[in-house]
Formats: C-alpha cells, structure tokens, sequence
C-alpha cells in the first residue's frame, strides 16, 4: 500500500510543470524636451500652460519632487511637471501620459502623485479669500463694473466632476443626480474668475446647501469676518444677510432688474467653471484614479488656474464662449429653507438692495 501511495505521489509530481519567472530586462526609452522642442503655442496646446508659466510652477515645487539621485534613469523635475500637465490636460489614462513622456506606467503613477501632492500643498497661498479691506474693496468694485450689483465679492455654486467608483458599502452616495459617480466640488469666484475658495472633498449626492453650511467660509461669513460684504449665489441656496439669491417672482421694475443683475453677476462662477473645465478636461472627461488622488487634482488644477491668472495668460476665446454655456446645475430648485434658520434677515436686506439700489437706477 505505502509503494502504490509512493509511485503515485512520484507520478504526479513528474508530470506537474515547473513555473520559471524571468525579469524583463529594464528598459530606458528616449524622452524628448518638449519645453524645447514645441513653440509657444504648440506647447500651450499639450500642456495647457504657457512656458513662463511652467517655470514659475516648477521653481515653487521643485525642491519638493526632486529625486534625491540620478540613478536608474531618474525623471527630471521638469518632465515630471510635464507628464502631470499632460495628463491634467487630456484626462486620458496613465499610461498614454507615460508613453507621451517616456516612462513605464508605473513611474507615470508615482510621478503624477508626487506632483499632485506637491501642487495641492500650494493651495493656502494661491486659493484664498480676502485678507483685508482693500481687497475686499476691490473686488466689489470689480463685481460692481459688470452689473451694477453692490457688495459682492464672490459668487458661489458647485459643479460635478465625474470620478470612478470608490467602491465600498458607500459608493452610491457618491452617484449623483445625473446618474454618474462624481464629486460635487463649491467654489467662490471673483470677477475675474480666480477660484477664492474651494472644498472638494463631497460626494456628488450631496446638496449644495448642504457643503457650505459646513464649510469653514460659510463660519467665517458669520461671523463678520467680512464685514458688509457679501456673497451671490443661486436659488439652490438658502437666502443670508451675506448669501443673496434671485426672486422667485418680481412684480416691480426694481425687481426685475435687481434679478438680472444677479444673474448677469453670479454667472462669472459659471463662467470660472467653464474655463477651468477647458483648461483641464481632466475635470470634464472624468478621473480614474483612488478617490484621494482625485481630490488632490481638484485642488491642484485650482492652483493651477489661479496661477495662470496671476501670470496674466490669455485666456482663449472658445474656452469663454464654451463657459458662457453655464453650470447652472441647482437653478430652479427654489430656496432651501432649513429648521431652525431664519431668513428674515436676508429678506430684509434684499428688499433694501432692490428700493434703495436698484429704484434709484431705474
């Protein structure tokens, strides 16, 4: 019995075949410098930057994504700011970005996320509300200059940007209302459509009322920390003293024209978010990466734009016409009035805007 067991046990293991697993040779491909070898508008097509501008981006986060060797066919802190634009700027998957570069997929991934973290951690100095009074004086002359609206020194609303699943028991929160997963991102634009606040972490189910009665602005607002000015918004949010929202109805001319007003002055986040979507398709087409690298790419293309926009780039004519378009996702909701919040107030301060403001130009 022991030598049948043993001759059977001898056979099997004859017959199992042997698995060798040999490394693929390393392979070092050619990459190109394409800081040199595109003109200037050939490279603002790819990297949807100007040159001036990719040096002031990398002179801010190069001591943060420079490899500490040149060994093993190191990718230079320039070309890793470079594949992570050129990914930014086509929203295609990692891997075309690393063949566009040079690179295996792999080093693409860990270049897009040391340069995403390091671009992200930019944020405090390049997206952030108003300091004092001059600029907040400033700005709401500049809101002031496009539709006669007073006080305002940013607009504010959400738009959706499309990710992959999270995966998880809560994946479904993260579906929105147009039926894809996405997050839904608030901003606050002033007039010259520079991103002065953002919150990106939200799954796209949620509310945009809800975001900001639980952000840190919102407190801030509250507090007084910005005085008599205010912020402009549309009827997706709850009417504030600081918060004002079209009517629902108008009966007077006063209030006709307060209301266009509004739109006409709101529309510049619509118009933000056009810009910054076409700038970046990434944000339209649609992330697949982990869910924290997509909130890091949110807020690192903000920085981005914020810093094209302080380098004085041009902005093309398409990318406004395509921004005039509008997000406009919560128009139509009607006032979201909440427990225990009143609102008196605002509607105070709003039939004051339209007799007093709004009459007098008529």
């Amino acid at each position: 019995m022991n030598l049948m067991d043993t001759d059977t046990s001898s056979s099997s293991s004859s017959s199992e075949e042997e698995l060798v697993f040999v490394r693929r040779r390393k392979i070092y491909r050619d990459r190109q410098n394409y800081y040199e070898l595109y003109d200037d508008l050939d490279f603002f097509c790819r990297f949807r930057l100007t040159k001036p501008t990719v040096m002031q981006v990398l002179g801010e986060i190069e001591p943060q994504i420079r490899l500490p060797t040149n060994r093993g066919g190191c990718v230079p802190p320039l070309l890793q700011l470079l594949l992570t634009l050129r990914f930014f700027a086509t929203g295609c998957m990692q891997i075309t970005a690393a063949d566009f570069i040079g690179v295996s997929r792999a080093t693409a991934c860990r270049v897009i996320s040391r340069v995403t973290t390091a671009l992200a951690a930019l944020r405090p100095r390049y997206v952030k509300m108003y300091s004092d009074n001059a600029e907040m004086q400033r700005a709401s002359e500049d809101f002031y200059g496009l539709a006669s609206f007073p006080r305002a020194i940013g607009a504010i609303d959400c738009t959706l940007i499309k990710i992959d699943s999270p995966g998880g028991e809560d994946a479904e929160i993260f579906r929105c209302r147009k039926g894809f997963f996405a997050l839904n991102v608030q901003t606050i634009s002033d007039a010259k459509l520079k991103i002065r606040n953002i919150v990106a972490r939200w799954p796209g189910s949620v509310h945009d009322q809800t975001i900001f009665n639980n952000s840190q602005v919102k407190r801030e607002f509250e507090t007084g920390r910005y005085g008599r000015y205010i912020l402009v918004g549309d009827s997706g949010y709850a009417l504030k003293k600081y918060l004002m929202t079209k009517l629902l109805e108008t009966n007077t001319d006063a209030e006709n024209l307060y209301n266009e007003s509004i739109i006409r002055t709101r529309n510049v986040v619509e118009r933000q978010y056009g810009v910054w979507k076409r700038r970046f398709p990434i944000l339209k087409n649609g992330m697949r990466v982990k869910l924290e690298t997509a909130m890091d790419i949110i807020v690192a293309t903000a920085v981005l734009h914020n810093i094209a926009l302080d380098m004085s780039e041009d902005i093309p004519g398409e990318w406004l016409e395509d921004a005039e378009e509008g997000e406009n996702a919560e128009e139509g909701d009607g006032i979201l009035e909440l427990p225990n919040e009143n609102i008196n107030f605002g509607r105070q301060f709003r039939q004051v805007l339209i007799n007093q403001h709004f009459a007098g130009l008529l």
